[in-house]
């Protein structure tokens, strides 16, 4: 069974993010996202927020599990057997960025084979950084993230 892993920190889950995972379900067995946790890194959405978003927005895929993951993805995939990473690019940057993690993931686990999925182009300028920076000034995202997540921001950001 070929099981791959997609690690991110999905703050917030966007339609990029649901477009890889949904295209990484039909090429692998299983496909275990990961909700990163990285503790120098100022999250909107905790954890288990994210977490929860994800596993709503994947649950019509049988063969997708989300899992928080506070160490290295190298680990994680000693750990399960896992042995295959997918990535999401978008861009020459993008590309630049994930060539240089698929370099120190495979040096800190050598079975690690990192698979670069391009961003259908609709999603290309897809950010979550840009689209929580919207959301904050009541910018319309719905085109960006799925009514679920959509919602989730409106409530984060009516209480602040």
């Amino acid at each position: 069974m070929k099981t791959a892993v997609y690690a991110g920190s999905f703050d917030p889950p966007t339609y990029g993010h649901i477009n890889i995972i949904e295209r990484a379900s039909r090429l692998f067995d299983q496909v275990d996202v990961l909700v990163s946790v990285n503790p120098d890194k100022k999250y909107l959405f905790s954890d288990e927020e994210r977490r929860c978003m994800l596993e709503e927005l994947t649950k019509d895929y049988p063969n997708v599990t989300v899992r928080i993951w506070n160490s290295l993805i190298a680990d994680y995939c000693r750990k399960t057997g896992a042995n295959i990473l997918v990535r999401g690019v978008r861009n020459a940057m993008d590309f630049a960025h994930e060539f240089d993690l698929s370099l120190m993931n495979r040096h800190l686990n050598p079975s690690i084979e990192t698979l670069l999925i391009p961003t259908e182009q609709k999603y290309f300028l897809i950010r979550s950084s840009s689209i929580k920076e919207a959301a904050r000034f009541g910018g319309d995202v719905s085109t960006m993230v799925p009514p679920l997540v959509e919602s989730k921001l409106k409530e984060k950001f009516a209480a602040k």
